[in-house]
């Protein structure tokens, strides 16, 4: 009994004794004054504006906020109160989740705040027609909030028109790099290019992903390690909630033809189960890199599936991806046409350069946006492409190309224009290289011609 007590002793000293303290030792310049700041994580539900969760000035000029974890392997964020103002990295963008391996027993752990989201667009490389919708949208299906963005026209405030609208998940990387976690698809930049160059123009809204949330949200079907379950859910928000927000607030075109919706990875599933499960909202999908391996539930559901008539659908996939996300995408485009789904109306492009990366899905978004809205007037027709015959994709200081089967080298000139076909760069007859040190970043047209003939054209691009 005695050695009972003693033990019940040390338990409840270690207990006691058992706590984290996290000591915030510098804050941005820019936290506006009087600004509480509060830690949200998983030991904690996520809640950004908990009061027990409060970091107080420790004396020293510090803020600090000692507690109890309720798990060793924590992850998460300082915000001012709300998702709106959660931390941001050094140039003011998307910092992924904090972690941090809590073994028991006292400890402190020393950090610091680089910036807030709110306040930390300085560096943003969003166009001036690229807009916040709100930074926190209410998604009662989830009962969530989510920023939401909007890219206009740029002749949008010059005339009555309405237009045809193109709804993108991972909203963060679509518009600004300062923002984004591994580089942005620069969307308005693209989509302001081809309307110079003539294109009619869109409207897009571009929904931030839910962080910890996004592999739940972005599946309708769960996975046994990785999660998901919530797809349905985040589609009848995005299609019953935000969908009508967009078209009563803007001048839209409302109906499934004029209606697109597009994702890269698990992105891009979310899409694909958007093409099928809610063809009657959406007649256009883009379904880049997808991550089919996530659910086989992806196929049943569209041999299972009564195809609505001119649904568009582009589906993107890179050699450099792994064989399985060309494959899986092949036997996606086997179980479409089996289904009785318009072949002329899907397109799977499969690129021997492709990696699962924003800098592929940003080469290729026009493409697929002209594909989509069947607007492949608007710049060169792409249809005769062999990457293989160039090199490298994205360009770096130069760009190259190899024998073209059948054509004398000899009498080739290459030629670089932009996607409105201003001529940037042209090559002397037989040379089969260009100097591209001082290309601006973006997007391209490269020309092989013979006499005034095109032999072949490539959409390159360079980061």
């Amino acid at each position: 009994m005695r050695n009972l007590f003693l033990l019940v002793g040390i338990l409840l000293t270690q207990l006691g004794t058992a706590q984290l303290t996290i000591i915030v030792d510098q804050i941005p310049a820019n936290t506006p004054a009087g600004a509480e700041v509060f830690i949200a994580g998983n030991f904690q539900n996520w809640n950004p504006g908990d009061q027990a969760y409060k970091l107080i000035e420790n004396g020293n000029g510090d803020l600090e906020i000692t507690f109890t974890p309720s798990m060793q392997n924590m992850q998460f964020k300082f915000t001012r109160g709300s998702w709106a103002t959660v931390e941001g990295n050094e140039n003011g963008g998307f910092l992924p989740d904090r972690t941090y391996t809590y073994s028991g027993g006292q400890q402190t752990l020393t950090l610091q705040i680089l910036s807030w989201e709110d306040t930390g667009g300085s560096n943003s490389t969003a166009a001036d027609n690229v807009s916040i919708v709100d930074t926190e949208f209410y998604m009662p299906q989830l009962d969530r909030f989510r920023k939401v963005w909007i890219y206009l026209p740029p002749d949008y405030n010059d005339n009555t028109d309405n237009y045809p609208v193109l709804y993108m998940h991972d909203g963060q990387n679509v518009f600004d790099a300062s923002t984004s976690f591994s580089g942005e698809w620069e969307v308005d930049e693209t989509l302001n290019t081809l309307h110079a160059a003539g294109d009619p123009g869109i409207i897009v809204v571009a929904v931030d992903n839910g962080g910890t949330h996004r592999i739940d949200e972005y599946s309708p079907w769960v996975h046994p390690t990785y999660g998901g379950g919530e797809g349905e859910a985040y589609m009848e928000f995005m299609s019953t909630t935000l969908k009508p927000f967009i078209d009563v607030t803007y001048r839209t075109l409302t109906d499934r033809a004029n209606t697109a919706i597009m994702g890269s990875s698990l992105g891009g599933l979310i899409s694909h189960y958007a093409a099928v499960e809610f063809q009657n909202v959406y007649g256009k999908i883009g379904i880049f890199s997808p991550s089919y391996w996530f659910a086989n539930e992806a196929y049943t559901i569209v041999s299972n599936s009564t195809p609505l008539p001119n649904t568009r659908i582009f589906m993107l996939a890179g050699e450099l991806e792994g064989a399985d996300v060309v494959t899986d995408c092949e036997n996606m485009m086997s179980t479409f046409d089996a289904a009785g789904y318009d072949s002329d109306n899907i397109m799977l492009q499969v690129d021997a350069d492709g990696q699962h990366s924003e800098w592929y899905w940003r080469r290729e978004f026009g493409d697929a946006y002209l594909w989509l809205f069947d607007q492949s007037n608007a710049i060169p027709d792409l249809s005769g492409m062999e990457i293989i015959q160039l090199f490298p994709n994205p360009v770096g200081d130069s760009v190259s190309i190899s024998a073209l089967t059948g054509i004398s080298k000899a009498d080739l000139i290459l030629e670089l224009t932009d996607l409105t076909g201003r001529r940037l760069i042209i090559g002397k007859k037989g040379q089969t290289s260009l100097d591209t040190s001082r290309l601006p970043k973006g997007n391209y047209i490269l020309r092989a011609i013979m006499g005034s003939v095109d032999q072949r054209v490539w959409q390159i691009s360079k980061q």
